[in-house]
This record gives structure tokens, sequence and C-alpha cells, in this order.
């Protein structure tokens, strides 16, 4: 099939339609080495996951384990997760356990955003971006994202954002304190933090039994 379009109508139409802008390029990326943490907070791993309700409306999970003993710390789930939205799911994190000293993620625009850089430089927490296209260089939360699909995302649907929330924080409970990980010497992420973290047992208003802190009061109301 044979066109009459000359190549300055071919240009007008590609530029039209964006197709002419650059990829930003991503700085070089270190490998740096999977080391378990000997106590908690040490390093942080985060990434992100996506689904879509029973409408058909996608949502998004941002899903934060602590690398020292699996534990998840936040599943929270939204419309939408921007990097200013993150920052404050890290700063309620912060509040109830603590500061890590560096955080593993990958090279995702939200991750890569000056306002996340920025949070972390403030917070005097290192930033360790993965290489890009190295999923197994963040393993640990991987692993975990796998358990969730397969468990949750791909076994239930869900009609509102505050329901699929709610059966997360029910099922990140359950993962975190009955859930024996061979990695672990076959204890629960909680039982093993008691175990060998260096901190003392902590009081239920320490560690609360759903973290619905972590995710902001509005999410809630879907």
């Amino acid at each position: 099939m044979n066109y009459s379009w000359n190549h300055k109508r071919v240009y007008r139409i590609y530029t039209s339609m964006k197709l002419n802008l650059r990829k930003k390029r991503l700085p070089a990326r270190i490998k740096e080495p999977l080391l378990r943490p000997i106590y908690p907070n040490v390093t942080w791993s985060m990434d992100f996951m996506r689904d879509s309700l029973e409408n058909g409306k996608s949502v998004r999970s941002l899903n934060i384990i602590d690398d020292f003993n699996r534990e998840i710390l936040s599943i929270c789930i939204d419309t939408s997760l921007p990097s200013g939205r993150v920052v404050r799911e890290l700063e309620n994190l912060i509040q109830w356990r603590g500061k890590p000293e560096r955080i593993r993620v990958d090279n995702g625009p939200e991750f890569i955003a000056n306002e996340l850089k920025d949070w972390y430089h403030n917070q005097s927490i290192e930033l360790i971006y993965i290489q890009p296209g190295q999923p197994t260089q963040n393993s640990l939360i991987e692993s975990f994202n796998r358990t969730f699909r397969q468990e949750v995302l791909d076994c239930f649907m869900f009609s509102t954002i505050k329901q699929f929330n709610i059966f997360s924080q029910a099922w990140m409970w359950m993962y975190n304190n009955k859930r024996p990980h061979a990695s672990l010497g076959y204890l629960t992420p909680h039982k093993f933090l008691l175990k060998y973290g260096k901190i003392n047992k902590p009081n239920t208003s320490e560690f609360p039994t759903f973290q619905q802190d972590n995710c902001s009061n509005n999410q809630w109301n879907h």
C-alpha cells in the first residue's frame, strides 16, 4: 500500500505525537552487593506493583520490607502513589519503626524524582539504586512481590481501594506474625526480630497490630 505523504508531513505527525522527545538517560549505577543486615533498620527495600479493581480501574501497591527479618513494613494501595506520597509513607514508618540507614530501590520515576532524593539527603538516609534491568539486585523485595502476587493479587478481586487495603493489612499481619520463613530458620519475621534484633520486646503501642497509619487517611475513604 502506497501513501502520498511527504517527509514534512510525516515529521509533523511524528513530533505532534511527541515521538521525537529524547529519552531521559539514567546515570550509571554501581552494582551493590546484596548483604544480609545483622540488625534491623540497616536496609529497607521498596518497590511498586500494579493491579486493578473489579471495575478495571488501575491501582498501584507500594511495598516496603526490612531486609534483616523480611518483615513487611508497609503495603500501601491507591490509584496514584507519586514521590510526595512515598515520602509521607516513609515518614509514617519512621515514626514507629525508626530510621533505616539505607533504602534500596529500582529506577522508577517516583524513586528518581528530586523530591524523594532531597528527602533522603535531609534525613541522612543512603539511597541505593539497582542497575537498570537487574531486578535480582533487589531480590528480597522481588521475592516478596511474587508471594503477594500469588497469594493476594491473583486470588482475589476487590471492588474498592478501602477493601483492598484492609485485606492487604490483614494478610500482612499473618505474614509477619504467623508464617515461618526457611531463610529465618523457620521463625516468623516478628519472632526473628525479637530473638535476634537489637531491640527490646515492643509494647503494643510501639508495634501496631495493623499498620493502618502507613497509608494516608484520605485513601481509606475511597
